[in-house]
């Protein structure tokens, strides 16, 4: 006996046209939020255009990779990119290690105090960052680990949202599979190693990305606890474009896209794992 066919659904006028409402919406929505990008953009692909034209130039007339081939040839991109990708490194490694091995007992164990513990994290984060500058120098110092990579990323080695994301992941996992790695005979570490974080993966994911945009856009605390400028970032690195070429407008916004390019790739690449982390930590 054949299978009866669903039957093809039927789009009325009034539909289409809500439909087509709500994406002419969206689009000029999507080219609003991109107008400074866009308008960056534009900037340094054309050399010698006043960017304070009005109306703003937002597309390109005519396309000179110029300003490209100049601020490539004053700043050393190369050494400033591997500081980056230093830094950044580090810093992922460490928010990844840490927040989940902080996060994985306050969401698997059951102990006195836990929700407690766990909303004086949470708490913690309506002190503005900038508040604790003077204290992280301060102690960087003390440790002397100034002018160091470490003292660049230890004051942001872990994150209180990132343990709250960790959390809500692993409370999302069923917890027959951490009984079952006891029934096993499994340590707890070996559990929470080869059991639990490879079911979390999108999570870690999620935190990879967004420390990655973190250590790569921080410009002010490199710059206060660095004292060689050879160490510098790259977003550290492209402040001094504002005092040397303080009216070439066209090789600060180049510099600035070299910058930003690695991170709309790696977004773009990782776009999928992101949202995954974000609704697996939504669920739990």
């Amino acid at each position: 006996m054949s299978k009866p066919s669903t039957p093809k659904r039927a789009f009325r006028p009034g539909t289409v046209i809500r439909y087509a409402i709500i994406y002419v919406l969206l689009a000029a929505l999507a080219l609003f939020m991109m107008g400074p990008f866009l308008w960056l953009l534009s900037v340094s692909l054309m050399p010698g255009k006043n960017v304070f034209s009005v109306p703003p130039a937002i597309f390109p007339s005519f396309i000179d990779f110029a300003n490209y081939a100049g601020v490539w040839k004053f700043m050393d991109f190369p050494k400033y990119m591997m500081n980056t990708v230093v830094i950044t490194a580090l810093g992922i490694a460490a928010n990844v290690v840490l927040s989940s091995m902080t996060a994985y007992p306050l969401a698997a164990f059951r102990f006195k105090g836990r929700n407690l513990v766990f909303g004086l994290l949470i708490s913690t984060m309506i002190i503005p960052s900038s508040t604790a500058m003077i204290v992280h120098y301060l102690t960087i110092q003390a440790f002397r680990l100034g002018d160091t990579y470490v003292g660049v990323v230890l004051p942001a080695a872990v994150s209180v949202f990132n343990i709250f994301l960790m959390r809500q992941t692993f409370m999302s996992v069923p917890a027959d599979m951490r009984d079952s790695g006891k029934m096993d005979g499994a340590s707890e570490f070996r559990i929470f190693w080869q059991l639990m974080l490879p079911l979390v993966k999108p999570g870690l994911a999620v935190i990879a990305l967004l420390e990655m945009m973190a250590f790569w856009n921080n410009f002010l605390w490199p710059i206060v606890i660095l004292n060689d400028p050879s160490k510098y970032p790259l977003a550290a690195a492209l402040t001094y474009l504002n005092g040397q070429f303080a009216y070439n407008f066209g090789w600060i916004a180049a510099g600035t896209m070299i910058s930003v390019f690695p991170i709309i790739a790696v977004f773009l690449l990782t776009q999928r794992y992101f949202i995954e982390g974000m609704s697996g930590a939504l669920k739990g």
